[in-house]
């Protein structure tokens, strides 16, 4: 049993199963129950507040499953890359970007995935498999065990993977960041980032709390976006915008400018014209270097003339700066890195 994968309640109610059968006294159901999420340890022997043998009996029964760091980068602007190895040797990343007061974790729900975006770096790797909620959630409790002056204040389902392809398990995520005996974190500090899986978007609507949607877009055009992103043959992109319309809530378009194939003035237009009847709010990402071979990123000069078009459009847009350049911080660069470091390795040791 790991309790890291169940959400509160249900944690709650296999503490307090355990804490009954043991003959122990309820209300150590909560002081175990808090040390999860709300104020989390590395190990049971570490809670100095509970009994030497009750300690022990939890580190026996219902051990605490951590995440091992593999590697940790520090940028020069304070962004800070983790990639975590997880117990079958699987690796997955994560990207903590301060900004003032703000502290948003960029979190993965798959490791690879297989949609195949060409300018994403995690791509490159193919579909591994879909974490589980522990792993997911995970990201956030290492965080915070770390130093818990970097607890988070947003979280965004940006990392690796797409998370609607892994519902069960993002479904249950969203509940232990959201919930008050979980992380706490605000519905409305949580994004879920999505290519256009319409099922997933139906179910993420379906839940009461006001998350976040975003929306992978990077080209207005279906004939042109379908050479970026595979997804389009599935998901058409008439019928993702539909099921934005439907989603009830502001959305925000997700679109990384690629030197080329999606900076043309006729290519603002269009966005505007999606945009505007949703009210949509606009990211404009400049390609990360890097992370897509073959593919050159648009000029600052020309995104901001592209910014400023949707802008006269009616259209909210804003132009993100790149965080975390000096340390390859683009979702899958540094595992694509480190994977081909060690093929090289390998390479080189094999004989003749």
């Amino acid at each position: 049993m790991n309790l890291l994968d169940l959400d509160p309640a249900g944690a709650e109610k296999t503490i307090g199963a355990w804490v009954s059968a043991h003959g122990l006294p309820r209300y150590r159901t909560e002081q175990i129950a808090r040390r999860l999420w709300q104020q989390p340890v590395g190990a049971w022997r570490d809670v100095s507040d509970l009994p030497a043998t009750l300690r022990e009996a939890l580190d026996r029964d219902l051990p605490i499953v951590r995440l091992e760091v593999q590697s940790m980068e520090l940028s020069s602007d304070g962004t800070k890359k983790f990639l975590w190895r997880l117990a079958d040797g699987e690796m997955i990343e994560s990207v903590l970007i301060p900004s003032g007061t703000r502290r948003t974790l960029c979190i993965s729900s798959q490791a690879g995935c297989a949609l195949g975006c060409v300018f994403c770096a995690t791509g490159r790797m193919g579909f591994r498999r879909n974490l589980t909620v522990a792993e997911i959630a995970g990201q956030v409790r290492e965080i915070v065990l770390r130093d818990p002056t970097d607890r988070p204040t947003n979280i965004v389902f940006m990392g690796m993977g797409e998370p609607l392809l892994n519902w069960p398990a993002v479904d249950t995520t969203l509940t232990i960041l959201n919930h008050e005996q979980g992380f706490g974190i605000g519905a409305r500090h949580i994004t879920v980032s999505t290519v256009g899986i319409i099922p997933g978007m139906e179910r993420l609507r379906a839940r009461p709390e006001q998350f976040r949607l975003a929306i992978s877009l990077h080209s207005p055009n279906p004939a042109s976006r379908i050479g970026l992103m595979p997804v389009e043959k599935k998901y058409a992109l008439g019928d993702v915008i539909a099921e934005a319309r439907r989603f009830g809530r502001r959305v925000t378009f997700e679109y990384v400018m690629i030197a080329g194939r999606n900076d043309s003035d006729g290519d603002a237009d269009q966005l505007a014209r999606l945009a505007r009847p949703l009210a949509a709010h606009v990211n404009l990402l400049p390609l990360h270097p890097g992370g897509a071979p073959g593919l050159t990123p648009t000029s600052g000069n020309r995104i901001r003339i592209f910014a400023e078009r949707l802008r006269e459009a009616g259209v909210e847009a804003v132009v993100r700066r790149s965080r975390g350049l000096d340390i390859n911080a683009a979702c899958g660069q540094l595992y694509v890195e480190m994977a081909e470091k060690r093929r090289r390795t390998e390479s080189a040791a094999s004989p003749g």
